[in-house]
Order: C-alpha cells, then sequence, then structure tokens
C-alpha cells in the first residue's frame, strides 16, 4: 500500500482514538452526541497507551517533548493551517521548533471546519487561547506536585516548567504522564497571557508546509495516490441546466486505457451533481484522450438563448422601470435629486468572473461496503459530506472525509460539486476513482462571480455637500425550487445592502434592485459583493466630489461624518464603526502624503476604503498612465484595522499583498463572455491572469493595532483596491473607468 495512503487514512483514525481516548477538555469543540441537550463536555484527562498528554482534541505532547498541535481549518493558501497553531503555541509557551502541525480531517470533535467569509481567525481565537492556557496551568500543576513546591513559584517558557528559587526546569516531555492524570481546570479559572508578554503571536512565521511546497512533495488534493486508484473526467453540458440525451459510450469504451464510461443522470441543482458523462481509465492521460473522441447530443434546454449581450441589453433596457426597493432612507431621494444644485449619473457594469485557481478542481473517492472516504481540497467539508449524504444516501458516519491542503480556493472550493461527481463514480464502480477537472472545465464550469449593472444618480447642494443617492441595481438570479415552489435566487455576491457605504450615511438615498434570471451558477469569489462595490461606489463617490470640486478625502471624511457607530448595520449584523473607518482612512492620507505632492499630467493618486468582512481598509494608489494609454501601478498604500492582534506578521502582509495582487489582476483582465448560453472563454490564453511584469511596483502595508475583536484578513483588503486604482487614472488622465475590465477602456490621453 502507497505510504501516503497509510498516513493518510491512519492520521483520522489517530485523532479520533488519541482525543476521546486521551480525553481531555474539549473547550466548546467536542459534541457529546449521547447528550440529548446536545450540550458541550469536557472528558477527564488520562495516560493513553501512547503516553502522551492530551489535554484536548488539539493538543498532543509526547514524552520526548514533541508538541503535536491540531489544525482543523482547510488550508488554501491563507496561512490559517500555521496561524491558529500559534495562537495554542503562544499560550503554551512552547517553543515552535517543537512544533508539529497536523491538518484534521473532518470530524465533529473540532466543530466548524469551514474557511470562508475570513471568519476562520475569529471565530477560533479567543477559545485557541484558552486551549493553550489550560494545557499550560495543567504543565504547571504537574511540576509543582512533582517539586511539591506552590504553583506560584513557577513559570512556564521554552517549553519547559521553570522553579526561578532553585534553578530547576522539568521540559515538558517529563512532565505528560503526571499532567494526565490531573483533572482539568475549569475555563474561568485558567489565566491568559497579557498580550504584552507575547512571544510568538506578532512575528514573522513561515508556513508549516512551505518546505514541502517548494520541494514538491504531495501535499495538494492533486496529488493524493491510492493502491488500485483508477482516474476520471466528467463531461458535463457546455450549456448550464443540459441533459445527455446519447454518446457514443462503446467506441470510447473501446479505446486505449479505458475502464469504463457511463451516463449520470444528475439534476437540476447548479451546485450539486449535474448531468453528465464519467469516463474512467487507467491514467489521466488516458481518460483526457478518450473525451477528445467523446461525441454527445445535449437537450441544451432554455439556456441556449441566453447571452451577456442580451444581459446588457435587458440591463438597460430594466433601469428605467421601478425595482424593489432595498434601502428608502427618510427624505425623497427622487425630490432630492430634482432639486439639488448639481446632479451627475453614470452606469457601471462589470462581467462574470472565474476564480481560476491555480489547482483545478479535483477529488479522490472510494466507495466499498456502503461506506465512501474521500480526498478532498475543499473549503466546505461539511458541504462535501452533507451532498454525498442527500445525493447518493450515503449516511454521515459512513463518510470519511480527509481535508488535502487546496492549491487556492479564493470562495470557489465552499460549493462541493467536484465531490459529489467523485464520489458518485465511484459508487458506481466501488473502487477507488481519483476525478480530475481539467483547466477548461475549470472555467467554464465554476461557480462564478456575478456580473452586474448599476445605474447611479447623485446630487450635490450649492456647498457641494452629497445631499441625495440613487442606485438601481440590475442583478442576476437563478431559478431554483424550495418547498415545491419555483422562485428566483439571488446569486452569490449579487445582492445589494443598505449596510454598504454610503447608503445610511446619505439622507436622501434610495436603493433599488432588480434581477435577471440566468442559468449561470453563481458563488462566493473572494470577498463576495464587496468586490465589486467598493468599485462602484468609491468610483461614483470620487465623481462627485470632482463634480463638487471638492477633495475625494475631504469628501469622504465629511459623509462618513461623526455618528461613531451605525447601529444595526454592517456585515453579519455588525454595527459600522464610523471612527475606526476615518481613522484608517486618515492614516493612508498621510502615509501616502495625500495631496501633498504635486504631480505630472499622466500621474495621479486616487483613493477608497470599505468595511468588508469585519476589516476596516482604506487604500491610497498612485499610477503613471503613459500617453498611449498603458497604466503602470507604481505603489498601493494599504492601512488596515483588524483588531488588537496580528497573529501571524508574515501572513498577514502576506494576506494584504496578494488582496492588492488579486484585485488588480481581476481589475485589470478578467472577463467571461456568455454566448448560446456558453462561456467561450476556455483557458488561460483567452482568460489572462496578471503577470509579475503588470502587478504593482510597490505595495507598502501598515497595520494599526486597536482595543477591537481580532478579525480575519484573506478578504478585507481586496475591495478598495479597485475604485483607489480607477480613480488614480481619472487624476492622471481626466478618463473615468466605468466598466470593467480595465483593457475595456482606452486610458490614452494628449
Amino acid at each position: 500500500m502507497n505510504a501516503d495512503h497509510l498516513e493518510n487514512s491512519g492520521r483520522r483514525d489517530f485523532l479520533r482514538k488519541s482525543a476521546l481516548g486521551g480525553g481531555g477538555l474539549m473547550l466548546g469543540f467536542y459534541l457529546n452526541v449521547a447528550d440529548s441537550a446536545a450540550k458541550r463536555v469536557a472528558k477527564p484527562s488520562t495516560v493513553p497507551e501512547t503516553g502522551e498528554f492530551k489535554p484536548n482534541a488539539f493538543i498532543h505532547i509526547a514524552p520526548n517533548g514533541t508538541v503535536t498541535l491540531i489544525s482543523k481549518q482547510p488550508e488554501i493558501g491563507q496561512g490559517i493551517k500555521t496561524s491558529l497553531p500559534m495562537i495554542i503555541a503562544e499560550e503554551l509557551e512552547v517553543n515552535w521548533k517543537d512544533v508539529v502541525i497536523v491538518q484534521g480531517d473532518l470530524d465533529p470533535i473540532y466543530g466548524s471546519q469551514s474557511a470562508g467569509g475570513s471568519r476562520s481567525t475569529p471565530t477560533n481565537y479567543e477559545e485557541f487561547h484558552r486551549l493553550g492556557a489550560t494545557a499550560r496551568t495543567m504543565l504547571i500543576q504537574a511540576a509543582a506536585e512533582t517539586w511539591k513546591v506552590p504553583v506560584s513559584e513557577l513559570i512556564a517558557h521554552d517549553s519547559a516548567v521553570h522553579h526561578s528559587l532553585s534553578g530547576r526546569k522539568l521540559d515538558y516531555g517529563q512532565l505528560v504522564a503526571k499532567a494526565a492524570t490531573l483533572p482539568v481546570p475549569a475555563p474561568e479559572s485558567v489565566q491568559l497571557k497579557d498580550s504584552k508578554n507575547y512571544k510568538l503571536l506578532g512575528t514573522r512565521i513561515g508556513g508549516v508546509d512551505n518546505p514541502g511546497i517548494v520541494t514538491g512533495k504531495p501535499l495538494f488534493g492533486i496529488d493524493v495516490q491510492l493502491p488500485g486508484m483508477l482516474y476520471a473526467v466528467y463531461e458535463k453540458s457546455p450549456v448550464f441546466g443540459g441533459k445527455v440525451v446519447s454518446a457514443n459510450l462503446d467506441k470510447i469504451k473501446s479505446l486505449p486505457g479505458v475502464r469504463n464510461a457511463f451516463i449520470i443522470q444528475g439534476g437540476s441543482d447548479l451546485k450539486g451533481l449535474l448531468p453528465g458523462i464519467a469516463i474512467v481509465a487507467d491514467s489521466t492521460w488516458a481518460a483526457f484522450s478518450a473525451r477528445k473522441q467523446l461525441e454527445v447530443v445535449w437537450d441544451e434546454g432554455q439556456g441556449a438563448d441566453q447571452s451577456w449581450a442580451g444581459f446588457a441589453a435587458k440591463a438597460n433596457e430594466l433601469s428605467t422601470q421601478p425595482g424593489m426597493d432595498i434601502l428608502r432612507n427618510d427624505g425623497d431621494a427622487k425630490a432630492a435629486l430634482a432639486a439639488a444644485e448639481k446632479t451627475v449619473e453614470a452606469a457601471y457594469s462589470y462581467p462574470f468572473i472565474s476564480h481560476a485557481s491555480i489547482e483545478p478542481q479535483n477529488c479522490t473517492a472510494w466507495y466499498k461496503d456502503g461506506a465512501i472516504e474521500i480526498w478532498a481540497p475543499t473549503q466546505n467539508p461539511e458541504a462535501g459530506q452533507k451532498v454525498v449524504t442527500a445525493t447518493l444516501g450515503i449516511p454521515k458516519d459512513k463518510i470519511t472525509l480527509h481535508i488535502t491542503r487546496s492549491g487556492g480556493g479564493f470562495g470557489r472550493r465552499l460549493i462541493p460539486d467536484y465531490i459529489i461527481e467523485a464520489a458518485a463514480i465511484s459508487q458506481h464502480l466501488t473502487v477507488p476513482v481519483k476525478l480530475t477537472w481539467t483547466r477548461e472545465d475549470d472555467l467554464r464550469h465554476d461557480q462564478y462571480r456575478a456580473g452586474g449593472f448599476h445605474f447611479l444618480r447623485g446630487g450635490l447642494d450649492d456647498k457641494g455637500k452629497l445631499v441625495a443617492w440613487h442606485n438601481h441595481f440590475v442583478t442576476f438570479a437563478n431559478k431554483v425550487v424550495k418547498d415545491g415552489k419555483p422562485k428566483l435566487e439571488l446569486g452569490s455576491g449579487a445582492n445589494l445592502s443598505g449596510d454598504e457605504f454610503p447608503g445610511r450615511w446619505v439622507e436622501n438615498c434610495l436603493l433599488e434592485q432588480t434581477p435577471l434570471e440566468c442559468n449561470i451558477p453563481m458563488g462566493p469569489w473572494r470577498a463576495p459583493r464587496s468586490n465589486v462595490l467598493a468599485w462602484v461606489f468609491h468610483s461614483f463617490i470620487d465623481e462627485l466630489a470632482h463634480a463638487a470640486g471638492r477633495d475625494p478625502l475631504e469628501f469622504r471624511l465629511e459623509i462618513l461624518g461623526d455618528k461613531g457607530f451605525i447601529p444595526g448595520t454592517g456585515e453579519q449584523g455588525i454595527p459600522y464603526d464610523v471612527n475606526r473607518m476615518k481613522h484608517v482612512l486618515q492614516h493612508v492620507a498621510e502615509k501616502a502624503e495625500w495631496g501633498k505632492k504635486t504631480l505630472p499630467r499622466g500621474q495621479g493618486q486616487g483613493i477608497a476604503f470599505h468595511f468588508s468582512h469585519r476589516g476596516y481598509i482604506a487604500q491610497v494608489a498612485e499610477v503613471t498612465v503613459s500617453r498611449d494609454g498603458k497604466l503602470k501601478v507604481d505603489r498601493v498604500v494599504v492601512s488596515t484595522d483588524i483588531g488588537a492582534q496580528i497573529v501571524n506578521l508574515s501572513g498577514a502582509e502576506n494576506q494584504v499583498q496578494g488582496s492588492v495582487v488579486d484585485g488588480f489582476g481581476a481589475l485589470t483582465f478578467q472577463e467571461l463572455n456568455i454566448e448560446k448560453g456558453r462561456i467561450v472563454q476556455s483557458n488561460f490564453g483567452d482568460y489572462p491572469m496578471l503577470r509579475i511584469a503588470d502587478a504593482p511596483t510597490r505595495v507598502d502595508v501598515h497595520f494599526l493595532k486597536t482595543d477591537n475583536p481580532v478579525t480575519g484578513l484573506g478578504e478585507p483588503a481586496l475591495p478598495p483596491l479597485a475604485p483607489a486604482v480607477c480613480n488614480a487614472i481619472f487624476a492622471a488622465t481626466g478618463k473615468r473607468v466605468r466598466q470593467l475590465p480595465l483593457l475595456r477602456t482606452d486610458l490614452s490621453w494628449s
């Protein structure tokens, strides 16, 4: 049996047995299924057969001093596999060189294990501090009982407990046997460290997988190998929602290396198992080669009539008709616009785009004797388990799901369509099967960032103050069946909310929304909704500032006002802290020397901010645009407020810089055209990604520590980039960008 398989298949068993056998305090992460009240419980600590100290499901300390920490969230490049264990290690007072990180598989013992919405850090931060502090408390107590001295005379640091009066010390490995016999202290009795004494948090720690990545070790889903494994591809209708009528399966089955080819009927859920044809072969190459000879007759359905040109024409038509009110502030926006000293109108649009993660979707599944084992690069393993149960009828307790590292996610791997495809193919054959999507599959069967059309009007009074705002948003929705009835469901990120600035800040504000029905599947794309709304709103605010003859920074600060908190708004019910936003906005202006430079024609600064996924971010972009329209982003200055503590400075900087680069790539190049219900683009040849030569020359990152809860950073730094760059382009050239991507706008000037 393959060594990698042995390691993977044994790991889940090790983690479950060590957590349950070793007992310990689950601290809100272990759900006792026998408890009818579903209360979280603590288990007494015991000495397991391995001789390790396991005070909870996340910490195992061996007699040789090795500390194994379990990372429960999926690692998709955001660094969470390193940063969450750092929190435990800080409180545990363990030397990082003594730490081994193990990826936890899907298991209710760990609680929620999805990675999306920049929630991994804020939802685990306090709990993980307590996990580490509890283990440290027990180790100190073990030393006190060993030496028969008061706990107050002892201190833990560098993976050992020290008695300063006598100069003695006991390494953690020497204390595991004693510590494992102690009762687990009540959570409220455990003393957490003062942040001023942190030694690990806030420092630069390289990713725990970095050595394996640069040396090509098998870490990713696409690397999984199992004994007797076959390789599969899955052909779906080029038109979303299409069904198989017939295919030349006999010919495909006769091709070299092909083991089987068959139709899967599937269903209509665009996020589930769609109809298609599976080809299973002895190698990926054989499967891919056979697919090239596949001939299918499709029933394409009504989706074949849809096109981007048709959507755009319909959006223009709908813009003149009333939409559904999303927010109507006190006052009358239309009357205020009619009475305004000056009005500005503009239409903004952006296309559907793909996630285009470097590792295409893939999954390995092994169905045997009514149970299934799955290896998947997933952001949402619970969703994968759920869809397998619902679609294939396999009970949850018969599903083992191993979480592999993902080669990028950006929200794409929250949707488990590729998981259910692999599971269905394996169930049909009852052998281990690796399903691999091609790049063409990945672009043409993504869960896309929704396109959209915004028709805006703004009103200014005689002092240049914003007094009215009207936005009619024509967006996209899929027809779904809920409770037996068809309804339109807005795509992820395709909804408008008054929570977004400047909705509730403008006295006379009307937000309207009109859905366009489409068959295009839509899913979360990094910083859903915010990634495009920030561009639309802060570009239009910039238009209004210039129309008023006002400084764009001062204009924004005036709109923000002095309200402190905007109650009852914000993402997920979180109030919007105006003072935090003003702080980062003023800070970024200071660091970028906003307005203090006299720039020649062709150079400009642009400013923008956004509250996204609990983070307050402001950015200034500095650009140069040549006379023939070639753009270069010379510098992006970023100020962030994500709370009281940066967990891993290296990872945090990486996330901000990565967001800037990712946001600029989407702004500059990315778009998908739709013709006859099909995605036209197929690969990076006609869907270009940002290259190093086109990236911003410099990104300056500033973290403002504030007395606020710690939040995530995978998404909030992306939304302000696009409007900051576009506003800088206007300052440099006088040309306003109202259509994405940038390549659609001629930036040349004279």
